[in-house]
């Protein structure tokens, strides 16, 4: 008999698809003191993998300098029958060539942004990318629930 635990694991299909939805991020990076600092980030994607933008002298990349490990969440859900959530885990890489980081930035302008026209998206990228770096996410582990599968068992 699969476990509740089993019941709720989206497939890497549905991880994929709600990821790909219009949410914000929670990323988790080590303070100098071992705590952990916590912010919520739009995000876009890089060669598949996750990726935000931020400013170069943010706490997060000044963590992430340190010690890259990294933790994202992404959840969405009001009432407990309705909650998702994907928690990837694994190490931050900077990213500050600037083709790189334009890529980055355009693909979260486009996500977030009401832009169709290529020009402007590119314009919105270029002034984005002022005094800032990306943050790839090379995913080690990935753990995901949809309680809305409850429902079927």
């Amino acid at each position: 008999m699969p476990s509740r635990r089993d019941k709720i694991r989206m497939t890497e299909a549905e991880v994929d698809e709600f990821l790909s939805g219009r949410h914000t991020m929670n990323i988790a990076t080590f303070g100098p003191d071992g705590t952990i600092h916590l912010v919520a980030m739009w995000y876009g994607f890089l060669d598949g993998a996750p990726v935000f933008e931020t400013y170069a002298r943010s706490q997060k990349v000044k963590n992430l300098r340190r010690n890259p490990n990294i933790t994202a969440l992404v959840e969405t859900g009001e009432d407990y029958d309705e909650l998702r959530g994907v928690e990837l885990v694994g190490k931050g890489e900077i990213i500050e060539d600037h083709d790189r980081l334009h890529e980055a930035a355009r693909s979260v302008v486009q996500r977030y942004y009401p832009i169709d026209d290529p020009a402007e998206l590119d314009a919105a990228a270029t002034a984005l990318m002022a005094k800032r770096v990306a943050v790839r996410i090379d995913v080690e582990r990935t753990v995901s629930w949809d309680h809305r599968k409850l429902a079927a068992h």
